[in-house]
C-alpha cells in the first residue's frame, strides 16, 4: 500500500499529476480542486489510496487525509467504484458527504453524476453507521485557492470528470460568472461550492 506521496510536479491534468520521486514518476488521479491548487516545479504532498483491478493499478491522491479517508470508506459500498467516490468526496468534500449521510440528505448525495436514488439509499444504509457524525452543521469543500481563470479552470475540469461535455460545461461556467460575488469570495473562490452550483444549473437545464 503506497500511503503517502511526496514530491516535485512533474506534469499537471485537469485530474491528475505527475509526481517526480528522483527514479520514478507516479502518476496519480486527483479531484480537480487539488490539480488547481499545484503549479509545475512545485511541491506536491498527497495522501494516496491504490485502487487495484485486473487491467490496472491506480493511484487516487488527495491533499487531506481525511478526504482520502473518506474515499476509500465509500467504495465499500455496493455499486461505488473509485471514479463516483471520488466524484463524491469532489463535489461534497469529507463534511458535507457525513452530513448528508448522516441525516439521509438524498437529495444531496444525488447532486453527483452517476449516483441516483437507490445508490444514494444504499450510500446511507451502508455507511450510516460506519461512519463519524459530522463535526458541525455547515458544508465543508475543499478550498481552490485560485483567481478567475483559476476556478474556471477547475470547475470545467470537475464538470468533464463527472462525465458532462466541454460545451455543458462552458454554459455553467458563464452562468456562475455574475454571480461568483454572491456565491463565494472572489478574491479566492471555492471550487467546491461553485462546482455544486454549476451542477444544479445543469440540473435545470
Amino acid at each position: 500500500m503506497i500511503d503517502r506521496v511526496r514530491g516535485t510536479v512533474l506534469a499537471l491534468g485537469a485530474d491528475f499529476v505527475s509526481v517526480d520521486l528522483g527514479m520514478v514518476a507516479l502518476r496519480v488521479v486527483v479531484p480537480p480542486q487539488t490539480s488547481a491548487e499545484m503549479r509545475l516545479g512545485g511541491e506536491a504532498d498527497l495522501h494516496t489510496a491504490l485502487v487495484v483491478r485486473e487491467d490496472s493499478w491506480t493511484l487516487y491522491g488527495f491533499a487531506d487525509g481525511e478526504q482520502c479517508r473518506m474515499f476509500e470508506k465509500v467504495q465499500t459500498v455496493s455499486g461505488i467504484g473509485p471514479r463516483i467516490a471520488l466524484g463524491l468526496v469532489s463535489v461534497l468534500g469529507p463534511e458535507e458527504l457525513r452530513r448528508a449521510i448522516d441525516a439521509e440528505d438524498l437529495a444531496s448525495l444525488t447532486q453527483v453524476p452517476g449516483i441516483g436514488k437507490k445508490g444514494a439509499q444504499r450510500i446511507v444504509l451502508e455507511l450510516k453507521d460506519k461512519i463519524e457524525p459530522p463535526t458541525s452543521g455547515s458544508p465543508g469543500s475543499p478550498s481552490a485557492g485560485g483567481v478567475d481563470q483559476g476556478w474556471r479552470t477547475a470547475v470545467a475540469a470537475g464538470l468533464t470528470s463527472l462525465g458532462w461535455n466541454a460545451k455543458e460545461a462552458d454554459a455553467a461556467i458563464e452562468s456562475l460568472a455574475p454571480r461568483l460575488n454572491e456565491l463565494t469570495d472572489p478574491s479566492s473562490p471555492d471550487v467546491g461550492v461553485l462546482l455544486k452550483q454549476a451542477l444544479r444549473s445543469l440540473d435545470r437545464s
